[in-house]
């Protein structure tokens, strides 16, 4: 058994789809202002479903609510740090925390990434 999709509600479904597939690499399955698909290199699919279609009022995940993108190597979260740093992303300090090299940090959409390896 395989984890198949999840969908997260954001606050801009077309700026996060971007910013997602810049950043990781993630592909684009089509879609539009209110509802996109994204798939990643196992064939997982992530949903992006916009606050009208989901009929909220603003994104709200637990504090605890983030979602991974786990790199081979130390180097290779570092390098997608610098990045995003580099492109004006608020990004804190990389840190090791439970035997990762990683850093999290709030993503377009409204909700948080972790890289880590």
């Amino acid at each position: 058994m395989r984890l198949n999709h999840l969908n997260l509600t954001v606050t801009d479904v077309l700026e996060t789809q971007a910013f997602l597939a810049k950043y990781f690499g993630m592909k684009s399955g089509g879609g539009n202002q209110n509802l996109a698909f994204l798939t990643d290199e196992g064939g997982m699919v992530l949903t992006l479903t916009s606050l009208k279609l989901a009929r909220e009022d603003e994104v709200r995940y637990p504090r605890t609510f983030h979602i991974g993108f786990a790199q081979q190597s130390e180097e290779q979260v570092n390098a997608i740090h610098e990045r995003l740093k580099n492109d004006g992303f608020d990004v804190p300090p990389l840190s090791r925390q439970h035997g990762s090299w990683t850093f999290y940090f709030l993503a377009p959409g409204g909700f948080t990434i972790e890289v880590l390896a």
